[in-house]
Parts: C-alpha cells; sequence; structure tokens
C-alpha cells in the first residue's frame, strides 16, 4: 500500500481523471501544431496559449484539491460552550459533535468541514477547504475541453477534405485516436459541464450537496402549513459567491463558525436535522433476511429489475446472510436500504448500505414494528 504524499494520488479515481487529461492534451497540441501553428500569427499562438493555459489549469486545480483537503473537524471536537451540545450530533467514530455544517464521512473516516460530497475522481472529500480549487478545476476541464474539441474537429475536416497538404497525412490508427479524443473531450463538456452547473448553483445559495437534500426535507416536513423553513447562510448571491469563489481558491471563515442571516442562529440547520433523524428512527422498521445477499452492485440472481433499478447514490451494498436482520430506513420499489442490527452499539464495525428488496421480509410482532434500540447518528 502506498504511503505518503502519493496516497491520495494510487486510486482509479486520480488515475482515470488524469489519464483522460493526459490524453486530452496531447492530442490537442498535436493537432494544433498541425492544423494552426503558434508561429503562423497572433491569433493561432492565442489559440494554442489559451488551451495550454486551461489545461494547465485544470491539473493544477485538480491536484490542489487532492491535497488541500476538504478539512477535517479536529476529533473530540465540542462547542465552547457545553450546553450548545444539545444542538449538536454526536458522531461516536470521531468521538466529539459534528459542528454545524459539518458531516462524517465513511470512507474518508473523519467529519468534515461544510461536507458536500465524497468524490471518488479526486479520491477526497469536497468541502471546505478546497471547494474554491474543485470548482476551479471543473470550469477548467469544461473550458478546456470547449477549445479541445474545435482544435481537433477543425483538424479532422482539414484532414477529411484535404483542404491543408503542408502537413503529412495521418496514420490510420493516429484517425482513430484523434476520433476517439474528440468523443472523450464531448462526453468531458456534457458530464463535468452538468457537475459544474450543479456546484454554481449550490454556492449561489450556499448550500452543501447535503443541505440540499436537508432543505428539500425540510420543505417536505412542513407542507401543508404556513411554516416556511430559511436557510440561514443565504444571505445573497454575491455574499454567497465570495464565500468560495476567489482568484486565491482560499474560502472564508475557519469551517466552524458561519456568518448567518438575520433571524437565524449557528444551530438553526443542525435543529431542523436533528428532527429529520428522530422522524427518520420513527420510521425505521425491522426485516430478516430470507435469501443470501452477495453484496454486489449487479446482483443478477434477483432479476434484470433489480438491475435496472439501482438506488443512484455511491453507498455500499452489504452482504448478508439468511436470518440476518437489519433495520430499514429507507425504502426503494427493489431496493432497501438498512443497518445489519448486531452491528448496532458499535459505530466502528457497523455495516450499513443498499440490499434487493425481495431478498427480506418485514419482521411484526404483537401487530407492530418499531425497533427501539436503534439509534442513527
Amino acid at each position: 500500500m502506498c504511503t505518503g504524499p502519493f496516497r491520495k494520488i494510487f486510486h482509479w479515481g486520480p488515475f482515470t481523471a488524469l489519464a483522460i487529461i493526459k490524453i486530452i492534451t496531447t492530442m490537442t497540441i498535436y493537432c494544433s501544431r498541425q492544423w494552426w501553428s503558434p508561429k503562423e500569427g497572433f491569433l493561432a499562438a492565442a489559440n494554442f496559449l489559451l488551451f495550454f493555459s486551461l489545461s494547465g489549469s485544470t491539473i493544477y486545480h485538480f491536484m490542489s484539491a487532492i491535497y488541500e483537503g476538504p478539512g477535517y473537524l479536529p476529533l473530540g471536537w465540542r462547542p465552547e460552550n457545553i450546553n450548545d451540545t444539545k444542538y449538536l450530533q454526536y458522531c461516536n467514530v470521531c468521538e466529539g459533535y459534528k459542528a454545524p455544517r459539518s458531516h462524517h464521512c465513511r470512507k474518508c473516516g473523519r467529519c468534515i468541514l461544510k461536507m458536500d460530497h465524497h468524490c471518488p475522481w479526486i479520491n477526497n472529500c469536497v468541502g471546505h477547504y478546497n471547494h474554491g480549487y474543485f470548482t476551479a478545476f471543473l470550469a477548467s476541464a469544461v473550458g478546456g475541453c470547449c477549445v479541445s474539441t474545435f482544435i481537433l474537429v477543425s483538424w479532422l475536416l482539414t484532414v477529411i477534405t484535404r483542404r491543408n497538404y503542408t502537413f503529412p497525412s495521418p496514420s490510420v490508427f493516429t484517425l482513430i485516436l484523434v476520433v476517439f479524443t474528440i468523443g472523450l473531450s464531448i462526453g468531458v463538456v456534457f458530464a463535468v459541464g452538468m457537475l459544474l452547473y450543479i456546484q454554481l448553483s449550490a454556492i449561489l445559495r450556499n448550500t452543501t450537496g447535503i443541505e440540499d437534500w436537508i432543505l428539500e426535507k425540510a420543505k417536505y416536513r412542513r407542507f401543508g402549513t404556513d411554516d416556511v423553513f430559511i436557510h440561514p447562510y443565504s444571505k445573497g448571491r454575491l455574499f454567497n459567491i465570495k464565500q468560495v469563489l476567489k482568484w486565491h481558491c482560499t474560502p472564508e471563515g475557519d469551517g466552524i463558525v458561519w456568518p448567518i442571516r438575520e433571524g437565524c442562529d449557528q444551530y438553526t440547520l443542525t435543529v431542523e436535522q436533528g428532527y429529520q433523524k428522530l422522524e427518520k428512527r420513527k420510521r425505521a422498521r425491522r426485516y430478516r433476511i430470507v435469501s443470501n445477499v452477495s453484496g454486489s452492485w449487479i446482483p443478477v440472481t434477483y432479476g434484470w429489475c433489480v438491475v435496472c433499478h439501482p438506488p443512484c447514490t455511491d453507498e455500499p451494498r452489504i452482504k448478508l446472510s439468511v436470518g440476518d436482520t437489519v433495520i430499514v430506513t429507507r425504502w426503494r420499489k427493489y431496493w432497501l436500504f438498512g443497518e445489519k442490527q448486531e452491528a448496532i452499539g458499535d459505530p466502528k464495525k457497523r455495516i450499513r448500505g443498499w440490499f434487493p428488496h425481495s431478498s427480506a421480509i418485514e419482521v411484526v410482532e404483537n401487530g407492530r414494528n418499531i425497533p427501539t434500540d436503534f439509534k442513527d447518528d
């Protein structure tokens, strides 16, 4: 196992991302020098420099997002005022309270400051300290691939129409590689562009991916009433943008204490989240496994309906045996999400995730199925 500064890079996500950047950069520079050499004039040089700058910016912000990291809440953290602990959730793994906007990441094994999501492409969480770098990486990648697509398509059209006889005819392998790179660039523009749009929308509202889900549930909880939940951290678009997007990508604040809008306090969101957790525990139901579950992401033995309707999340799938008991908190038509009951109470050995709905049956005793021993943190 790799340790030291290269530990974060030795993962399929960063490897794949760097390979894509390498292929697109190499082929674009190769085609650009043949199609419109920087030596041909100012515009040609500007075109080449634009792509080279965007490519360099992509790599720089990508590596910065990895190594800057999201920022971790200190182990055993507690608020200065001990009475404020009643508004916060306790993390059994980190043995401390979760500060406002902090969440525990199972993959990183730590509580993350202003956690947005865990990104496999950077093999790290996106959080308080690397949110700006991550957004700049997305923007640079989309911009660079737009320029790359223009250069590669122009080169290919020139070759096909034979409008330029100054460079030699390319080999079949080169043509295939260029076409492949065009597809790769267009794919990045659409896929990463969509992620960039989501990130920018969240920044304008001063929310994270997790907070968007909390706000959606807060709205649902108050449906049909005059009570409207106000997001405490959104203080206008310009203010929200300045909290994350800066030339140096260094965010405002320490990731623990936040500027809030009038009528709210530091714990407005955490109190709402506490109510949602309480309702989640009330909804929990006990299920018994009636057929073995392999933990596979593609459980073909349970039918194509299960395979073709997976949960849209990177949360784990768990392995279960006949007779196991699972406390289920989320339901889909073909999948269930829950925690293996014997692991409850030992947070460092928790086994929870998704498994096929048809592999389990609900346990009802005396007309009730309410597991009183379940506590979700």
